[in-house]
């Protein structure tokens, strides 16, 4: 792996960059990319921010995401950057761009996951409750302050992927982290609450009509909550408006591990997992393909929700044994 400091010379090396961002983008992933093109733009290099899909409406007070692109528009671009981005296939429809840039363009990637595959020229993974930490390093190597808006950016990335700083990987490094970026102007309050707490009335009721019909498994140590396509449809609801549902079940006692199952499509599923330690959802995860941190992950699933329900209980039991 390459040291944060190797990656710093070589984008000021540089003289453009695309910064891809994952798809279904969280605030980790658009605060990284921004927080970084800002950076970059002040060290003189021409970049762009991509992501594949539309940008989650939680996150338009802050006007600036506007910029993101679809897709590239820099060809001549040296520099093909992914953030907060485990494996190439997390790129979704820009996928095949990145691999076929890659084959010309040097590749770079910074990341917090454990799962991480190491798919470009140039890696930097280090875990850290998120990635933004990772990128609040770089930037510092690159000799410039953490202000303004490349503070914002940060903060916005800190908040979103440590809940509030309450998950259970948040330490010494991710306060002062954030603390650099507060100094530099962002408002905890203003990102919690625009990401973490605002909702519409119809997005708490379908939350409320989730919760309950959770599914308890395991001698109640498992939870599952289904949000169907009819539900989000009853509720005039998008996919995005279900963030944070997989985390309401681990509040209750005796609940170890908690699943969202997302119904894309008639016979598939977008699975959240998170733990409270005692099980290892990268693990889980990973079993079926997917992947993410110890205490958060997900993958997709294909089936009958009966017969996915009884892999996850199955799974989640293989990996409690012995605890």
């Amino acid at each position: 792996m390459n040291t944060i400091e190797e990656i710093a010379r070589l984008l000021k090396s540089k003289k453009s960059a695309v910064i891809f961002t994952h798809m279904r983008p969280d605030g980790d992933t658009l605060g990284c990319g921004m927080a970084l093109g800002r950076a970059l733009s002040l060290c003189g290099l021409r970049c762009e921010v991509v992501n594949e899909g539309e940008i989650p409406e939680k996150f338009a007070f802050l006007s600036a995401l506007k910029e993101i692109a679809r897709r590239p528009s820099l060809s001549d671009a040296e520099l093909y950057i992914t953030v907060d981005t485990s494996s190439e296939g997390r790129l979704g429809l820009l996928e095949q761009t990145f691999r076929a840039g890659a084959k010309k363009k040097i590749t770079v990637n910074i990341d917090h996951h454990v799962s991480n595959t190491r798919y470009a020229k140039y890696n930097f993974v280090r875990a850290r409750a998120s990635n933004a930490e990772n990128i609040a390093e770089l930037i510092a190597s690159l000799g410039l302050k953490i202000e303004g808006e490349i503070a914002r950016f940060l903060m916005l990335g800190m908040v979103t992927d440590t809940g509030g700083f309450s998950h259970d990987d948040v330490n010494g490094d991710t306060f002062r982290a954030a603390a650099v970026a507060a100094d530099g102007g962002a408002s905890v309050h203003e990102i919690a609450y625009e990401t973490l707490s605002r909702q519409s009335k119809l997005r708490a009721q379908m939350a409320i009509d989730v919760y309950s019909h959770l599914r308890f498994l395991s001698e109640d140590t498992l939870a599952i909550a289904v949000i169907s396509l009819d539900e989000l449809a009853r509720f005039r609801q998008k996919p995005e408006a279900t963030e944070g549902i997989v985390d309401f079940a681990l509040t209750i006692d005796p609940v170890e591990v908690s699943v969202s199952l997302l119904e894309v499509k008639k016979g598939q599923y977008k699975a959240s997992f998170r733990s409270k330690g005692k099980v290892d959802v990268n693990a889980v995860a990973g079993s079926f393909g997917g992947g993410g941190h110890v205490l958060a992950s997900g993958c997709m699933f294909f089936g009958e929700l009966e017969e996915i329900c009884d892999r996850i209980r199955y799974v989640v039991w293989q990996h409690t044994e012995g605890v």
